[in-house]
Parts: structure tokens; C-alpha cells; sequence
């Protein structure tokens, strides 16, 4: 470092303060000044201008080191399973059914996709037990749920919205798991190429419920068995989750330890996580009924719905927003909030969707991000089935939007 330094009042000279063996850049001759001197100039003096390279030390770290995420560090759902079952969150057999219900979803995203070309749009020409008429992929993609769950080997039942009673799989190895799902929701949407989904949910392996087809006498007691092992409350949940179809494939799931969301990257084929740690705002602007039916709810949700309409603080009124499939209403509900509804009316008594394939697991979900869901008397999970295709009014969302819509339904 060159530094100039005051001798004298009378006179200066610039010298390194360098010590030590250094490199020379170049000589320079100073003359010292003498104000008494007639030339002004005494003597001469001989320095050099000399550098050293100091090394500034890096400041202490402490703690645990900061792992940075680039944009080429992806986690994919099989690499977070694994952690799970690491952490000590699902079991090995969990993990292999999970990942078989992500491999249908995959399948029936690529028929969706492809579904008018491939003509697989429009009715199969069959109606469900619950009398709906069935669209081409609500029966293919059952096939494709059911397929894969039994090639896991870990699962015990399967219920599915589509079949009349809960099935016993009879190629289970371990596991024993017990899956309810619902393969196409919002399947009306498929012809005209808007928002569909899945809805699945797992309970804990119980006792196994195996029919022996040679046996007929004992087939109606093991599959009523089956029936009470499925009907259990949303509260015994172990896993919930649901596959979005639409601009992107977004695979949700929560494990009773917050929501996570995984998106389809058709480069490679795989989920990857996309959103960590799903909160639900407080509350939000958006409410999502099928106003159609306004006229047959009761007095009091039509109260509710004429105050959303009304313009706030800010001068706006609620957005409404029906997409027609739960799955689309749920996603945006968990990232924007706001409030959705499907209550009882006139002519039906007890709501539209199904407890065990929609309602249980989306409350499940919806609870774990910090919303709320309810029947409109009571939580959504504690309601304990009496029949497989049970079905049960439903409102949930972000907490203030409920809390709101309970003062208006007491």
C-alpha cells in the first residue's frame, strides 16, 4: 500500500510502507526540498515504489451451511417419497402404491390430451350406481386406477366411484392398504376440452378382506366385510390427494403433514415438486356455487350469496368463479383462496358430491393447508359413512370466508 506521509512542516517524501521481501516495480529519484536554500533543493533522495499482496481473510461461518437451489436442482415425486419414508412419515408399501396411482395419472393425462383424436370423447352408453351417465374415460380410466393398483401388490381394497362396491384384491403381497378414489372428476368437461380431475385418499391396511369365489355362500359376509373396512371417516386419513388436468398436470398430495404440489414436465416424464408447503390464504375474493340452483337453497345461503354480491370496502363485490370440477375449484382455492359450496337443495336432500371419493379427501387437503370444511353443521372429516356412494353437502375454503358463511347458517 502507497501511502504519502508528512515529515515536517518543511518538507515530505513519499515512501512504501511495505516490509519484507517485495518486488520492485520501478526507481524514482525524490529531491528533498529546502526553503533556505537558494536552489530550493538540498539533496537527493533514492526510493523505491514497492507492492505486497495482502490477504484479506474470508468472514467466520457459523451454523449449517446454506444449500443454494439452482434451476437445474428438480426434486421429483419418487426422490421425495423416499425422503418421506426416510423421515419415517410412509412406509415402503406406501410409497409403491403412491407411486402407482401417479403412474395412472400420468396414463390418463396422455388419453385426455389425445382423447378427440383418438376418439374418446362422448358417452360409453352405460350409467354408474349412482344413475350418471358414463362418459368413455370415466370407464377407461377406472380400468387404468384399478390396473395399477393391483399391480402394486400393497393394496387390500380398492373403492372406486365407478363400481358398484368396494373390490378385494386378491394380488396383494403386503400392504393391505385400503384406496378409495374417484377417476374422473368433472369427466363432462372432457368433450370440450376444459378442466378435469382425480381424487384419491388411503386409509390404513385393516383386516384383510380377501373373497374366495368358490365359496358362495360366504361372498355377500366378505363383501359387506369389505363395505365396513371401507366406510370410515375422513379423520383416519392417512394420504389425500388429486391430479389436475388442464394447461399443466399437477399432481397435490399431502401425507397429514402439509400439501404439496408436483407438475408434470413432459421433457422427462416425471412430477416435480413446484409448490412446498401449501398454506390457503385467510381469506380471499372468490366464491365458486352453481348459482343455477339459487333458487332452490334455503333462505339462508341465499343470504350469504346476496352479501358476496355486494360491493365491499373496496367497492367491488366477490368474484364468482364455477369451473365445474372440483378438483379446478380446489387447486385455486389452496393458491388464491376464497370459499366454494355445494349444498343440499330441493331435490337433493343431501348434496351432490360423494363423502368418500370427493369430499373426505379434498377436506383432508384443505384442512392440512389451514382451511376449513364443513357439511354446514358439522366437520367434513368427522361424518362416518353408512354407505360406500354416501353423498353429503359440502363448503369450504379459507377460514375467514367459512367462519363468514357459519354466522349466516346458525
Amino acid at each position: 500500500m502507497v501511502q504519502a506521509i508528512s515529515t515536517s512542516s518543511c518538507c515530505s517524501i513519499l515512501f512504501s510502507k511495505s516490509h519484507g521481501s517485495t518486488s520492485p516495480l520501478s526507481p524514482h529519484t525524490l529531491l528533498r526540498f529546502n526553503p533556505y536554500s537558494p536552489q530550493g533543493f538540498t539533496h537527493r533522495v533514492s526510493t523505491r515504489v514497492q507492492c505486497k499482496a495482502v490477504e484479506i481473510p474470508l468472514p467466520a461461518t457459523t451454523g449449517t451451511p446454506v444449500q443454494r437451489r439452482t434451476q437445474f436442482a428438480l426434486e421429483n415425486l419418487t426422490s421425495w417419497l423416499l425422503k418421506q419414508e426416510l423421515a419415517g412419515n410412509i412406509d415402503a408399501e406406501l410409497t409403491i402404491v403412491l407411486s402407482s396411482i401417479s403412474l395412472a395419472c400420468k396414463q390418463i393425462a396422455s388419453l385426455l390430451q389425445r382423447s378427440s383424436i383418438i376418439n374418446l370423447t362422448g358417452g360409453q352408453g352405460t350409467i354408474n350406481v349412482q344413475g350418471e351417465d358414463q362418459k368413455k374415460l370415466d370407464v377407461i380410466s377406472n380400468e387404468l386406477f384399478c390396473n395399477c393398483l393391483r399391480s402394486s401388490g400393497r393394496t387390500g381394497i380398492i373403492a372406486s366411484e365407478e363400481e358398484d362396491v368396494p373390490v378385494a384384491v386378491e394380488e396383494t403381497y403386503s400392504g393391505n392398504y385400503i384406496v378409495v378414489f374417484d377417476p374422473i372428476d368433472g369427466s363432462a368437461n372432457i368433450d370440450t376440452a376444459l378442466t378435469t380431475g382425480s381424487i384419491f385418499g388411503i386409509y390404513g391396511p385393516d383386516q384383510q378382506c380377501l373373497i374366495d369365489l368358490d365359496d358362495i355362500s360366504t361372498l355377500d359376509q366378505a363383501r359387506e366385510k369389505c363395505i365396513i373396512n371401507v366406510c370410515q371417516p375422513g379423520k383416519n386419513l392417512l394420504v389425500a390427494g388429486y391430479c389436475l388436468y388442464s394447461s399443466s398436470v399437477v399432481f397435490t398430495i399431502s401425507l397429514g403433514k402439509g400439501v404439496f404440489a408436483f407438475t408434470l414436465d413432459p421433457t422427462y416424464g416425471e412430477f416435480v415438486l413446484t409448490h412446498e408447503n401449501i398454506k390457503i390464504p385467510e381469506a380471499g375474493k372468490i366464491y365458486s356455487f352453481n348459482e343455477g340452483n339459487y333458487d332452490l337453497w334455503d333462505e339462508k345461503l341465499k343470504s350469504y350469496l346476496d352479501h358476496l354480491r355486494q360491493p365491499g370496502s373496496n367497492g367491488k363485490p366477490y368474484s364468482g368463479r364455477y369451473i365445474g370440477c372440483l378438483v379446478g375449484e380446489i387447486h385455486r382455492m389452496l393458491l388464491r383462496g376464497g370459499i366454494y359450496g355445494n349444498p343440499k337443495n330441493k331435490n337433493s336432500k343431501n348434496g351432490n358430491l360423494r363423502l368418500l371419493y370427493e369430499c373426505a379427501p379434498m377436506s383432508f387437503l384443505i384442512e392440512q393447508a389451514g382451511g376449513i370444511a364443513i357439511d354446514g353443521e358439522q366437520r367434513i372429516l368427522d361424518i362416518i359413512p353408512e354407505q360406500v356412494h354416501q353423498r353429503t353437502p359440502i363448503f369450504l375454503g379459507s377460514p375467514d370466508e367459512v367462519q363468514k358463511l357459519q354466522k349466516y347458517l346458525s
